[in-house]
């Protein structure tokens, strides 16, 4: 990327200074994960911006006063692409909430001293991940300064809604809606869960379609043979009836001749 075009006049903020986003994949992962899942959270919010890696700039006219926080949070700002955030160009609001994720690289001392940044450049909530560790860290302004928040785990961000959560693995943060937020990867696999699980229960529609089907066709089946069988009993009832009648006709003819059809004597 090339030096911001955004400032007044002629002062130019640049917009990298040539260092990785992160260390390890592992902490690159995370810086993502927060990332994307804080912006998908605000998604349908076109005033608030979030963005990962950007050089935020907190005073008008100063290049070195400076710093990129892994994920940033802006309300009260329109969503939109941008080369640096430059604060005096923001109606002068700074970021509100701020994400670090810590690599075996960052020092204590500055570390520090990006809190005391923080601090004195007005973010509301900041916080720390060490995903080596599992451990979050956490500050929540009070006036000029930033308190250490004491109890991270079940703690709610008042500006995100955000709760943060653990396992013995890693760190949760559950979405206000109660979904926990998922990396791309983690979003991808469940999405072709979700798609398996869509066509296995179509294809167990299907099968109990077809098994309807068959019952029917059995059914109707079952019902011709039972009429058949009606028939064939009706047709068996008529053949004795004119068997009787044909016996009885008999009877009368030798009656008539003088025999008895019971033992063919004569009268």
């Amino acid at each position: 990327m090339g030096p911001s075009k955004l400032g007044r006049g002629t002062m130019v903020y640049p917009e990298t200074d040539g260092e990785p986003i992160a260390e390890t994949t592992v902490q690159f992962d995370w810086v993502v994960k927060i990332k994307e899942g804080t912006e998908a959270i605000f998604r349908d919010d076109p005033n608030v911006f979030v963005a990962g890696d950007l050089f935020w700039y907190p005073v008008e006219g100063d290049i070195h006063t400076r710093t990129a926080p892994d994920t940033m949070v802006v309300f009260g700002r329109p969503q939109g692409p941008r080369g640096s955030y430059v604060q005096a160009h923001e109606e002068g609001i700074a970021p509100q909430v701020v994400f670090e994720v810590l690599s075996p690289g960052n020092r204590p001392g500055e570390m520090h001293q990006k809190l005391r940044f923080y601090e004195k450049y007005g973010v509301e909530e900041y916080y720390l991940y060490d995903p080596e560790k599992n451990d979050l860290e956490g500050w929540l302004r009070d006036g000029a300064d930033l308190r250490p928040i004491a109890t991270m785990k079940g703690w709610v961000s008042p500006r995100l809604g955000v709760r943060f959560d653990w396992t013995e693995e890693e760190l949760k943060l559950v979405r206000p809606d109660g979904r926990v937020l998922q990396s791309f990867q983690e979003t991808d696999m469940r999405a072709e869960a979700a798609e398996r699980d869509k066509e296995a229960a179509t294809q167990r529609a299907e099968a109990a379609e077809r098994d309807k089907e068959a019952a029917k066709r059995q059914s109707k089946a079952d019902k011709e043979r039972a009429k058949a069988a009606e028939k064939l009993a009706e047709a068996e009832k008529q053949r004795a009836s004119a068997a009787e009648e044909r016996a009885q006709r008999l009877a009368a003819r030798l009656r008539a001749l003088g025999l008895d059809p019971e033992n063919g004597a004569t009268d």
